[in-house]
């Protein structure tokens, strides 16, 4: 009897609370609750990272990070680069005692350079399931060597498809298939107060997560001009904790969806110290899709000038900028520009690129690259107190819509120019390439060469012109034998460019 009103009493409570369950279901409908649709970012279906979101979940409910973290980290990957750097220099060594005892010890001792690697480790983001990986451009810059170890320890060799010093992204390929993903979030959507969560592996230490919130939008730092003349910065700003290491590595918000690629810290010391600077994930989208398809990043320009971040007040006042006007501000429009196509004039505020609003020079570059050459954008101004709109079709930074493609010289990393007749008639050659600088990045930053040796010969190739050299290392696809001449040494030096690399 007493096992018969025990059964008894369960079958109620179970009737009870599925009648429970479904009546609520019923009268909430999908007001009260919602079902995470799963779009994978280029096939349609949902990684296997993200089952935790197949549940229904209130709207009420408090924020947990669980499922979200369950999603990313399989995703989430270590990435450690190994460059080789070369200690010597490939030009003669000028004795301490003066020209009378002027030595070349290479001569005497054989060449002494020796090979020293420098390591350094990163992070980065999944994004298919066959082996994309986007991460800093920073992190894999220069590298010989790239190993990608996955959040379960299996690790890869990792070749760079694509790299942009610009907005400092870049995306590597690993050989592996049916690995998990991150889904695209939409930055845009970002609000200012939010929770997100940094992924990575800081220090290196295993994968490490850390929360915080939006602290602010379309910042800038200027510390992409350090790798490139046409810098593009609008990070979220964010208080999640982030270190060396966690470069690269991804923005997630409370679904586990891509919203950016932590990219840097302000910090006195070197390390955290409050805030950290992620690249949109829109900005990011973008760059990948222009690298999967051309090889190098298409990017567009309104063609007009504004003033730099910061003004005081009393520049403002100097460069003529009306106090207490919201938008971006245009100190000039060049002539053939894509602006003044359109019609815009100096003295104009831009307010807004397809009905988004901006109200800073950063929030303005973080809209336009998210467009390519040739498209049309309705850019919002306001002139003399009015508020107009118009239809803008970006250009290229040549002018036009063409489509940019990758040059062998801009692997080169140098300021090169053709020699000029006279400087060649002192030297007694025909012509040549000088090169004027090395950057710190590059092919040619990672040979024996110094600033103005001249190139005389490139695989056996007489060359005389900048348009000779690269007619000559674009018909190469491995190593090239550079040789040329020191003005002020005797001798003919020589260095070998891998354009692989």
């Amino acid at each position: 009897m007493k096992i018969t009103n025990t059964l008894a009493v369960i079958a109620l409570s179970a009737a009870t609370t599925l009648g429970t369950l479904w009546g609520y279901n019923k009268i909430s409908g999908n007001n009260d609750t919602y079902q995470y649709q799963a779009k994978a970012n280029d096939t349609g279906k949902a990684p296997s990272n993200y089952t935790e979101f197949n549940g229904v979940k209130g709207e009420n409910t408090p924020v947990d990070f669980i499922p979200a973290v369950s999603a990313a980290i399989p995703a989430t990957v270590h990435i450690k680069t190994k460059a080789n750097r070369t200690v010597s220099n490939n030009l003669p060594k000028r004795s301490p005692f003066g020209d009378m005892f002027d030595l070349d010890l290479d001569d005497l001792f054989g060449d002494r350079s020796r090979s020293l690697p420098q390591m350094a480790s990163g992070s980065g983001a999944i994004i298919s399931e066959d082996g994309y990986i986007v991460t800093n451009n920073h992190v894999i810059d220069g590298a010989d060597e790239i190993t990608v170890t996955l959040s379960n320890r299996r690790s890869f060799k990792a070749k760079i498809v694509a790299a942009d010093p610009s907005s400092d992204i870049a995306l590597l390929k690993i050989d592996a298939k049916g690995l998990p993903f991150m889904l695209y979030g939409n930055s845009d959507d970002v609000k200012i107060g939010q929770w997100v969560l940094a992924l990575g592996y800081p220090l290196n230490l295993e994968a490490t997560v850390t929360a915080g919130i939006v602290s602010a939008k379309g910042r800038t730092l200027e510390i992409n001009r350090r790798q490139s003349n046409t810098p593009v910065e609008s990070f979220l700003q964010t208080d999640a904790a982030v270190n060396p290491g966690n470069s690269g590595g991804p923005l997630v918000n409370t679904e586990g969806k891509l919203i950016g690629i932590n990219s840097a810290i302000s910090s006195p010391t070197g390390v955290y110290a409050g805030y950290s600077f992620t690249i949109p994930v829109n900005i990011v989208k973008k760059i990948i899709a222009d690298m999967m398809k051309f090889g190098t990043v298409q990017r567009a320009y309104l063609g007009i000038q504004y003033p730099r971040e910061g003004l005081s007040e009393e520049q403002k006042k100097e460069s003529g900028i009306p106090e207490f006007e919201e938008g971006v501000f245009v100190l000039d429009v060049p002539k053939d520009g894509a602006a003044a196509s359109a019609g815009i004039k100096k003295g104009d505020f831009i307010t807004g690129i397809n009905d988004v609003p901006v109200t800073s020079g950063a929030e303005m570059v973080g809209q336009i690259a998210t467009y390519r050459p040739g498209d049309k954008i309705n850019l919002s101004y306001r002139r003399n107190g009015k508020e107009y709109k118009t239809n803008v079709t970006l250009r290229n930074s040549t002018g036009t819509m063409d489509v940019v493609k990758t040059s062998v010289m801009d692997k080169l990393g140098a300021e090169l120019a053709t020699l000029d007749k006279k400087t060649a008639n002192e030297l007694g050659v025909s012509g040549g390439v000088e090169i004027k600088s090395i950057g710190q990045r590059g092919l040619l930053s990672k040979v024996r060469v110094n600033e103005g040796f001249v190139i005389l010969k490139a695989n056996n190739e007489k060359v005389t012109s900048v348009e000779e050299l690269k007619k000559v290392l674009e018909s190469t696809s491995g190593s090239v034998k550079v040789e040329g001449i020191y003005p002020g040494y005797e001798g003919v030096y020589n260095f070998i460019l891998n354009l692989g690399v």
